[in-house]
């Protein structure tokens, strides 16, 4: 398991797949973060339930209310998570929620491009602005001078789909719409890592591996308990080195 160490850590698109495997993994680390924050849309709902379960075992996972696409919800998720810390700054931030719709170059309209993006860009984008500032103060608070996920760390998941060096075929990956919007999400962090590098913040692209989740379909490689495994080794070694890059879920780089 990892050997980092995080005060605190929120996970988006935290009720299942992926990002419920990383909120229990946290949770089940030998020194777990001292507030572990899942969001989802519907707290209260069916979808949550496993959520709500971890809950009433770990005093220290919150659960909040999160629709990415809502930036009134990012706001509020935010300043509920800021009354949470207490003072303390969010060492972690993974922007773990996205879609993967069907779309062919045959079939994509401009409705499913642009819902996409609202999703898997816009929404990382938003999500970050918001809690910039408490990780601007983690990063203030924290003792280490080199930038680490320990520190203060932005984590967009993202896909070997949007990579254009080593681009899937499309007969295995035929989803025009995500792979466009996990190229503009590398972007994106790209643009964050040199941003807010003088703030003390890393930033790096993820891909977690083909993994058995409604996304990633039964025929996928990896199990979500294996890839977050992997995950989080790879979060206890992110430095410098990897600020602006996109790595996957053993700390390869991918090419972009």
């Amino acid at each position: 398991m990892s050997g980092g160490h995080y005060c605190s850590v929120l996970v988006t698109g935290a009720n299942r797949g992926i990002g419920l495997e990383m909120v229990k993994q946290f949770l089940g680390l030998p020194k777990p973060p001292q507030k572990v924050f899942a969001t989802c849309r519907d707290p209260q709902g069916s979808s949550a339930q496993a959520l709500k379960t971890l809950a009433s075992k770990h005093p220290n996972l919150v659960i909040l209310k999160l629709e990415s696409t809502d930036e009134a919800s990012i706001k509020a998720a935010a300043k509920e998570a800021e009354a949470h810390l207490a003072g303390n700054g969010l060492n972690l931030l993974v922007n773990n929620a996205g879609i993967m719709p069907p779309s062919t170059l045959e079939s994509v309209t401009q409705e499913d491009m642009l819902s996409v993006y609202r999703v898997n860009v816009l929404g990382p984008m938003m999500i970050t602005k918001a809690f910039l500032h408490l990780l601007t103060l983690a990063a203030k608070k924290s003792s280490g001078k080199e930038l680490s996920c320990s520190k203060a760390a932005v984590i967009n998941v993202s896909s070997i789909g949007g990579s254009i060096g080593n681009a899937p075929s499309m007969d295995t990956f035929p989803v025009v719409a995500y792979r466009c919007s996990k190229v503009a999400l590398n972007m994106l962090t790209r643009c964050q890592a040199l941003e807010f590098n003088k703030r003390g913040i890393l930033c790096v692209a993820l891909h977690p591996g083909w993994v058995k989740t409604d996304l990633g379909t039964d025929k996928a490689e990896l199990t979500t308990e294996d890839s977050v495994r992997g995950i989080l080794r790879v979060f206890s070694c992110l430095s410098e080195e990897q600020n602006g890059r996109v790595v996957d879920w053993e700390g390869r780089i991918v090419p972009w």
